[in-house]
C-alpha cells in the first residue's frame, strides 16, 4: 500500500511539473520580448539625467501593462544600454505591447528592431608609398597622439604588433579604461593599448548566454579577426613577421605610433546593432580621434533605420572620422553596406604581392594558381575528381562525400568553396592536396588561404579547362611547383568579394568612397587560433594571411589618423574628400585597375573614386567640404519625417518651407547621375563648392572625361582662387542623349600645377 501510495504521488508530482513546463512554454510563446533600439527626444527629458529618465520609462511601461492586467505580459522590460554621447536613447527589450506603451510616452521618437551584425601586414605600407621617416611617415607627424577605436572581436594584448616600447605617456585627453574579464585585466594595457572595453547584453538577449568555454567573456580576441584589424590600422613595428615564410618582413600599422583602444562587440555568432552602438558611444566620450568598424548588417537599410549609421552621424558631429567596410558580397551589384554620405565605406583590392603555385596538367598545359603550401617541391600525382573521388557531392567535397580508397595519396579537385571546411574534408579523407576551382559566381579571383593541406585557388575559366581534361583522360595527373611569395604582379585590381554599388539606400552618392589593400593581407593573429579557425588544425601562427573588406577598412583608418595628424583642424569630410579626389585609377602596368573577377575595368561603384594616395592625400589642393547641417538638408530632400531627422541628428531639424535641394546637390567628392526614364536630352543639374587648402593663389581649370552618351557642362569651367580657406562654387550639367548602355563613367577633374583633383561620374538610365 506504502509504494502504491509514494508511486501516485510521484505520478501527481511529474503531472504538476509537466503542467508548470507547459505553463512556462505556454507564457514563453505568449510573451516574445526583442531588443529594440529606442529614440528619444531629450528636449523632453522628465528627470535630472538620462539614465534615471529611460530607467523610468521602462518603470511606467511596465506599471500600465500590470495595471491593464495583461497577464501574458508581467515580466519587466530590461533596459540594457543607455546612449549619450552619439545618439539619444536606449536600448531595451520589450514585448508588443510594451513597445506600443512606450509609444504613447512623451519625447519618443520611434523604436528599431536590433539588427544583426557580422565581419564583414608586412608589405601594404610600401605599396601605399608610405617610407621612414618621409612624408606621411615624418617624425613630426608620427608624433601626434592619435587614438583609433577599433570595433570588433577584441585583441590579443600579449602580441607583439601591440608593444609600446619608446611611446610617450598616454595622453591626458584619454577618458577611456581597460575593463577586468575572463582572462584580461587593466594591466594588459599599455601605452599602446591604452583601452578595451566589452558589450554583450545586446548579444545575449539575442543568442543567450555566452558559453565561456568558446569564449572570453572580456576584450580578449577568441577569434582573430580584431587582432588582426587593430594591428593592420596601428600596429607597433615588428620584425621578421611571416606566415609559414610567406610575406616575411617587417610588418606595421598605417600610422604605427596610434594609440588603439578596442571594444568588442563581435561574439562567436557575430554581434548586434545594440552593443556596437554602446561601443560607439562609449568610444567618443573615451576620446578616440577615428572609428574603425569592418562589419556591416545583411544588406543596406534607410539611415533611419541603421543604428550605427545614425552613431556614425554623432561621432563625426564631434570631429570623429567613421570608417566603415563596404562588405564581401560582391561581385554582384546592389550589394554594398554602411552607404550613408558621412562615413567612409571602402572596398577591397590585391596588393602587387601574390603567393603563387603553378598547376601543370598530364596533358602539357599549365596555370597559374595561388598557394599558402609550405612545401617548396615539384610534386606529381594523380587527379581525381567527382565520381572518382567518392559519391553524391563529390565534385563539391561536402563533408562525408568523398572515398577514402579513392582519395588516399591523390589530389582531389573541388568544385566552389566553403571555407576551410573543403580543404578539412579532403585531408580527413587521406587526400595529399587540393586543386580548389572558383564557381561562376567568384570569376577569375584566386585567394591564397592557409589551408590544412597544400591547396592550389584556380579561377572559374582555368577550372573549366581542367575540368575538360578531367573527362577526356583514363588517368589524369597533375605536378605541382610552389613558387612562394612573389613580387611584381598586376595591382591594384578590385577583389571580386568586395560589395558593389550602385547604392541601394540612395542612388544620388556612390558607394564604396575608395579602394584599398583587402585581399591577402598579413597582419597579428593570436596564438590559440588556428590560421583556418578550424578546431581541428593545431598550428598556431603569430601572424596570418586573410582576406575581406575588413582588411582595407582598418587600413584607411590608419591613414585617416596620419591626415588628421597633418590636418588637425579639418572635418572628417574633408579628410574624406582628400582620399577620394587624390585616388588613381591607373594600375602598375599604366592600364586602368581591372577587377579580378573578369579582369575587364573596374567602375566606380567597385572602386568608388580609385585607391588611395596617401602621400597625394596630405596636399590635395582642394576639398569638398560638408557641414552637420549640410548633412541634414539632404535628408530633407530624401523626404525624411521630422522624427527620423531628428533622430539621426539628435535635435530638432525643420526643414525649410521653400527647399529647392536635390539630393545630387550634397557636396560629395564624386557624382551619381541618374535619368530616369529613356528619354533623349533629359538634363541634370548638380550643385558643389570647392575649399582651397593648397596654394593660396591658384587658377584651376576643369578636364571632363564625359560619359559615353552624356554631354557635361561645367559653368564656370574656370576657378581662381586668392587665399587659403576661400570657397568657390559651380554648377555642372548632364545632359543624356544617348540610352543604350544602362550605366556609363566618366570624371571632372580639376587641374592647377601640381594638383590634381578627381571626381568620378557615373551615370545610370533607370
Amino acid at each position: 500500500m506504502r509504494a502504491t501510495i509514494k508511486s501516485a504521488a510521484t505520478m501527481i508530482s511529474r503531472a504538476f511539473f509537466l503542467f508548470l513546463v507547459f505553463m512556462a512554454t505556454a507564457s514563453f510563446a505568449l510573451v516574445e520580448k526583442k531588443t529594440y533600439i529606442v529614440h528619444m527626444d531629450q528636449t523632453k527629458m522628465m528627470a535630472s539625467n538620462p539614465q534615471q529618465w529611460y530607467k523610468d520609462l521602462m518603470d511606467s511601461v511596465y506599471d500600465l501593462s500590470i495595471e491593464e492586467e495583461e497577464e501574458d505580459d508581467t515580466t519587466p522590460p530590461d533596459l540594457l544600454y543607455t546612449y549619450e554621447n552619439v545618439v539619444s536613447g536606449f536600448a531595451a527589450t520589450l514585448s508588443t505591447k510594451q513597445l506600443e506603451s512606450l509609444k504613447k510616452m512623451d519625447g519618443f521618437l520611434y523604436a528599431n528592431p536590433d539588427r544583426k551584425l557580422s565581419l564583414h601586414t608586412t608589405y601594404t605600407p610600401q605599396f601605399l608609398g608610405l617610407q621612414s621617416a618621409n612624408g606621411l611617415w615624418s617624425a613630426s607627424n608620427l608624433s601626434s597622439d592619435m587614438v583609433i577605436g577599433v570595433v570588433d572581436t577584441g585583441i590579443w594584448p600579449e602580441h607583439r604588433s601591440f608593444h609600446d616600447s619608446g611611446m610617450p605617456p598616454v595622453p591626458a585627453k584619454w577618458k577611456g579604461k581597460c575593463e577586468n574579464g575572463k582572462m584580461f585585466s587593466s594591466s594588459n594595457c599599455n601605452k599602446k593599448l591604452i583601452g578595451a572595453r566589452y558589450f554583450y547584453k545586446g548579444y545575449e538577449a539575442s543568442h543567450g548566454k555566452i558559453n565561456q568555454t568558446v569564449d572570453f567573456l572580456s576584450p580578449r580576441d577568441n577569434g582573430g579577426h580584431g587582432t588582426h584589424t587593430a594591428s593592420t590600422a596601428g600596429g607597433s613595428v615588428v620584425d621578421e613577421a611571416s606566415l609559414f615564410g610567406f610575406a616575411s618582413g617587417s610588418a606595421s600599422g598605417m600610422m604605427y605610433t596610434s594609440r588603439i583602444a578596442v571594444y568588442k562587440t563581435l561574439w562567436v555568432k557575430g554581434g548586434v546593432n545594440s552593443d556596437s552602438l554602446a561601443a560607439m558611444d562609449q568610444a567618443v566620450a573615451d576620446g578616440v580621434d577615428i572609428l574603425s568598424l569592418s562589419l556591416g548588417g545583411d544588406e543596406a537599410v534607410p539611415y533611419y533605420v541603421d543604428d550605427t549609421t545614425i552613431a556614425a552621424f554623432g561621432a563625426i558631429e564631434k570631429g570623429v572620422s567613421v570608417v566603415f567596410s563596404a562588405g564581401n558580397d560582391g561581385p554582384s551589384i546592389l550589394t554594398v553596406a554602411n552607404t550613408a554620405p558621412w562615413i567612409m565605406t571602402i572596398a577591397a583590392s590585391y596588393v602587387d604581392r601574390s603567393f603563387t603555385a603553378t598547376v601543370k596538367l598530364g596533358n602539357g598545359l599549365s596555370f597559374q594558381g595561388s598557394s599558402l603550401s609550405q612545401s617548396k617541391s615539384t610534386m606529381h600525382f594523380r587527379l581525381v575528381y567527382g565520381t572518382t573521388a567518392g559519391g553524391k557531392r563529390a565534385d563539391y567535397c561536402i563533408p562525408g562525400s568523398l572515398d577514402h580508397n579513392l582519395v588516399k595519396g591523390k589530389i582531389v579537385v573541388c568544385r566552389g568553396d566553403f571555407g576551410y571546411t573543403t580543404g578539412e574534408t579532403v585531408k580527413l579523407a587521406g587526400g595529399a592536396g587540393m586543386l580548389l576551382i572558383n564557381p561562376k559566381s567568384r570569376g577569375e579571383e584566386q585567394f591564397a588561404d592557409p589551408h590544412v593541406l597544400p591547396t592550389i585557388a584556380l579561377g572559374f575559366s582555368k577550372g573549366k579547362t581542367i575540368f575538360k581534361y578531367l573527362n577526356s583522360s583514363e588517368k589524369p595527373t597533375v605536378s605541382i611547383t610552389f613558387e612562394g611569395t612573389v613580387y611584381g604582379t598586376r595591382a591594384p585590381m578590385i577583389g571580386a568579394f568586395s560589395s558593389r554599388g550602385p547604392n541601394k539606400v540612395d542612388l544620388n552618392v556612390i558607394k564604396p568612397d575608395v579602394t584599398a589593400p583587402g585581399a591577402n593581407i598579413l597582419a597579428a593573429w593570436p596564438p590559440i587560433v588556428s590560421p583556418s579557425q578550424l578546431t581541428s588544425d593545431k598550428r598556431s601562427v603569430e601572424f596570418n594571411i586573410i582576406s575581406g573588406t575588413s582588411m582595407s577598412c582598418p587600413h584607411v583608418s590608419g591613414l585617416v589618423a596620419l591626415l588628421k595628424s597633418v590636418h588637425k583642424k579639418w572635418s572628417p569630410a574633408a579628410i574624406k574628400s582628400a582620399l577620394m579626389t587624390t585616388a588613381y585609377n591607373m594600375d602598375n602596368k599604366n592600364t586602368p585597375i581591372v577587377d579580378a573577377y573578369d579582369f575587364e575595368p573596374a567602375t566606380p561603384f567597385a572602386l568608388g573614386s580609385g585607391h588611395v594616395n596617401p602621400q597625394a592625400a596630405v596636399d590635395p589642393g582642394l576639398v569638398y567640404d560638408i557641414t552637420a547641417k549640410e548633412y541634414l538638408l539632404y535628408l530633407c530632400s530624401l523626404n525624411y519625417t521630422s522624427s527620423q531627422i531628428h533622430a539621426i541628428a539628435r535635435r530638432s531639424f525643420i526643414c525649410p518651407k521653400k527647399f529647392a535641394s536635390k539630393p545630387g546637390d550634397l557636396n560629395y567628392p564624386s557624382f551619381a547621375v541618374n535619368f530616369e526614364g529613356k528619354a533623349r536630352n533629359v538634363s541634370l543639374t548638380h550643385k558643389r563648392t570647392l575649399t582651397n587648402v593648397g596654394t593660396p593663389k591658384s587658377t584651376y581649370m576643369v578636364h571632363l572625361e564625359e560619359p559615353n552618351g552624356v554631354a557635361v557642362v561645367v559653368k564656370p569651367n574656370i576657378l581662381k582662387f586668392k587665399r587659403l580657406g576661400q570657397k568657390l562654387s559651380y554648377e555642372v550639367t548632364f545632359i543624356g542623349y544617348k540610352s543604350s548602355e544602362d550605366a556609363a563613367y566618366g570624371s571632372l577633374v580639376w587641374v592647377s600645377g601640381k594638383y590634381t583633383v578627381r571626381s568620378p561620374i557615373a551615370t545610370i538610365w533607370l
